[in-house]
């Protein structure tokens, strides 16, 4: 980045304006580019599907996109007796779902790219573009960006529904968009374009290394497949062979406090939940060293059980006095069952048998109660060692591959805020 480039980055953060750039509603613009409200180059669709003609049911998903109904939902969720009022979407027109979700906070604006006419919900809002005017791929950009989603905030209300914003047509249709000329649209949807091929493909990749490990998981974690060198029997057992319950607690020590989720595993509280909600005194919290294997005994999504997962901080941490902790006699055995309870089925196989539910759902087990389940596991510890070596390479270049596309998807951002502001000039700098 040159030096022009930051001398007006740092006059814009001190909401100055640099030489050729204007102050406007849509925020501090290049001279040349024009800015108007949404509905100078866009007209609401109020076409609704008179005689039931269109068949096609349309939802609009903040990570999917536009797709059909029964393809996102399998199976159709629209009443067939109300489709007459529904809008009518052909390709290449707007939609505007105001139900809100963590990866689309004010709700998913996105363009209709299938090939036959279909009908959404008179819950959403419909509208065409001015292509004259604005480039597809411009546009979609920017209603993802976040000065798009800054200015619906601003004119926007939860209403009864929390998860829906409400937002009144006339506001929305009014809100600003910058316009660069064409071919600059042109070059930064290009540019954007490319980080989104970017991101797609080591997605892509990560899909495909998880894939492998699973594949991984099934031949070394069931015993189908032997590693070369290695005959010994695989035995049955109980958890308490392999596993020791700790009763280590917090006192006098102030340790960091650690939830434990289905991602992450142990994680720091306050850095996984945004604060912390640990009691004010924690000296009754379990003391967790590494490779200790933690058992939370409540329910979490497709973990009606609650999850099993090994700790791989290499600081001592604490956790909730409800967990149950356990030290494994290798702490390769416990890479193994860290690997083995990834899987929900084999979580719920294992604990639902040993489990009770009591009122409110609560989980009623011991930790001696939690030990006497068997599993059929490999008791040579060289073998644990290289299976759990197999495992932990597999999971290393998974890890890699998330950070990686973290990192791409912050270069993304990043390139959104120069370019969509005309802060970088992919024409003129």
């Amino acid at each position: 980045m040159n030096s022009t480039i930051k001398a007006r980055i740092e006059k814009i953060k001190n909401r100055e304006v640099p030489e050729e750039y204007k102050r406007t509603k849509a925020g501090i613009l290049p001279l040349e580019w024009d800015y108007c409200p949404l509905n100078k180059v866009s007209k609401k669709i109020k076409s609704k599907n008179h005689g039931k003609k269109i068949k096609k049911i349309l939802t609009n998903s903040a990570n999917e996109g536009i797709i059909s109904q029964t393809e996102y939902f399998d199976k159709q969720i629209a009443n067939n007796d109300n489709i007459e009022g529904y809008y009518v979407v052909n390709k290449c027109d707007f939609v505007y779902n105001p139900r809100i979700s963590v990866s689309a906070p004010c709700g998913p604006i996105n363009c209709y790219h299938g090939d036959k006419t279909g009908i959404m919900s008179p819950l959403y809002t419909v509208f065409s573009i001015d292509y004259q005017t604005i480039d597809l791929n411009y546009i979609e950009q920017y209603f993802a960006s976040s000065y798009w989603h800054r200015y619906m905030k601003s004119v926007a209300n939860y209403g009864v529904r929390s998860d829906r914003m409400n937002i009144a047509d006339e506001d929305f249709f009014l809100l600003p968009l910058p316009l660069p000329h064409m071919p600059e649209q042109k070059k930064i949807a290009e540019i954007l374009s490319t980080q989104d091929r970017v991101i797609e493909l080591k997605e892509k990749l990560l899909a495909e290394k998880q894939q492998q490990k699973k594949y991984l998981m099934q031949q070394y974690l069931t015993g189908k497949k032997r590693l070369p060198g290695f005959t010994d029997e695989w035995l049955r057992v109980k958890l308490s062979e392999v596993l020791t319950e700790t009763c280590k607690k917090n006192i006098g020590v102030d340790l960091t406090i650690c939830s434990v989720s289905v991602q992450k595993g142990v994680v720091n509280q306050v850095e996984h939940l945004g604060r912390s909600f640990a009691a004010n005194d924690t000296s009754n919290y379990n003391v967790v060293e590494y490779g200790d294997i933690v058992y939370t005994k409540s329910p979490t999504g497709l973990f009606p059980f609650g999850i099993i997962k090994q700790s791989q901080l290499c600081e001592i941490v604490a956790v909730s006095p409800l967990y149950g902790i356990f030290k494994p006699i290798t702490y390769s055995i416990g890479y193994i069952l860290n690997s083995y309870f990834e899987v929900s089925v084999n979580t719920n196989n294992y604990l639902k048998p040993i489990i009770q539910k009591g009122a409110k759902n609560t989980i009623n087990i011991t930790n001696e109660t939690f030990l006497s389940g068997k599993l059929l596991l490999p008791m040579d510890e060289k073998e644990q060692t290289a299976i759990a070596e197999i495992l932990s390479t597999a999971d290393k270049e998974i890890e890699l591959l998330k950070k990686d596309i973290e990192q791409e998807k912050l270069k993304k951002k990043s390139l959104m805020q120069l370019l969509l502001t005309g802060i970088v000039r992919v024409i003129n700098d």
